[in-house]
C-alpha cells in the first residue's frame, strides 16, 4: 500500500512516516516499479508500534530501543520493563510538576479581580525579579 494508505491505517502521518524513516526509527520499505514506498504488514505493524509508544509519550530514542527488543523474540522482558518503569517515574515526577504549576496559577487567578484596574497580581508575579 501506499503511504496515504499505511497513513490511514495507522494514525500516523505520512510526514511522521517519513521523518520516522529519514532518521532510522522505521526501515524505508521496498519501493514499486514507479518508485512508490509500499507498505506492508511488517511495516503498519510497527508504525502501529511507533504510534502506540509516542501517544504514552515515549521518546524517540526509548521507542528505538523498544522496537530492537520488540524485533528480538529473544529478548529479556527485564529491559523492557527497565525503560517502561524510568519512563512512569519520570512522567509521575513531570505530574507532581504540573500540579503546583496549576496550584500556583489557580492561587494567581483567584487573586486578579479581572477588572478594568490596572493593578494585576499575575502580572506581577511573572515580572517578579524582572526589574531593577
Amino acid at each position: 500500500m501506499n503511504i496515504g494508505a499505511a497513513a490511514g491505517m495507522t494514525g500516523v502521518s505520512a510526514k511522521m512516516i517519513r521523518h520516522y524513516e529519514a532518521i532510522g526509527l522505521l526501515q524505508p520499505p521496498a519501493r514499486r516499479d514507479n518508485d512508490y514506498r509500499d507498505y506492508g504488514d511488517r511495516e503498519i505493524h510497527e508504525l502501529r508500534f511507533i504510534g502506540r509508544a509516542r501517544r504514552l509519550g515515549f521518546s524517540i530514542e526509548e521507542i528505538r530501543t523498544l522496537l530492537a527488543l520488540w524485533r528480538d523474540g529473544d529478548r529479556p522482558s527485564r529491559e523492557v520493563r527497565r525503560i517502561a518503569l524510568g519512563h512512569l517515574e519520570d512522567l509521575e515526577a513531570r505530574i507532581i510538576e504540573m500540579q503546583a504549576m496549576a496550584g500556583a496559577l489557580r492561587r494567581l487567578v483567584s487573586d486578579c479581580h479581572g477588572d478594568a484596574r490596572p493593578d494585576c497580581p499575575i502580572l506581577d508575579d511573572l515580572g517578579a525579579g524582572c526589574r531593577d
